[in-house]
């Protein structure tokens, strides 16, 4: 009996400044879970187009912004062994904040939680938790 992989949808939410591109990270307020991008559970029947849309609202508070693209799907092993398969999408948005603080709506363990937003200009600029990072240089690039 093989057990399905937990789908995630991951959103490198970029915006341009001086030409170059910047992306939406957040502060979780548990330090353990360091710094993050904007990302969750995929729900049964949802698609994952659907479920990246959702979860930027959710966590982000964002609400005008352009799913562009599929950058890539995979399959990765999480700290406590399960596997995830993965898909990360490129979103563009034009936010004009530099950073702001939000209370995530989708309920669950993010409950009460506040995170702290802010953007990042390249790879080396923070550490984000193990397997946000891994496509960044696709936008960097």
């Amino acid at each position: 009996m093989s057990i399905e992989p937990v789908k995630k949808a991951y959103g490198y939410v970029i915006r341009y400044r001086d030409g170059k591109p910047q992306v939406l990270v957040f502060q979780h307020p548990i330090k353990e879970a360091g710094i993050q991008i904007p990302k969750g559970t995929v729900k049964i029947g949802e698609d994952t187009y659907d479920a990246v849309i959702r979860e930027i609202k959710e966590e982000t508070g964002l609400e005008k912004f352009t799913v562009e693209k599929l950058l890539v799907d995979d399959l990765w092993r999480n700290d406590d062994g399960a596997i995830h398969n993965r898909f990360f999408y490129k979103i563009n948005v034009t936010e004009e904040r530099d950073q702001w603080h939000y209370k995530p709506t989708g309920g669950g363990e993010e409950e009460g939680l506040m995170f702290k937003f802010f953007w990042i200009s390249s790879l080396s600029e923070t550490n984000l938790i193990r397997g946000h990072g891994d496509y960044l240089s696709l936008i960097f690039d």
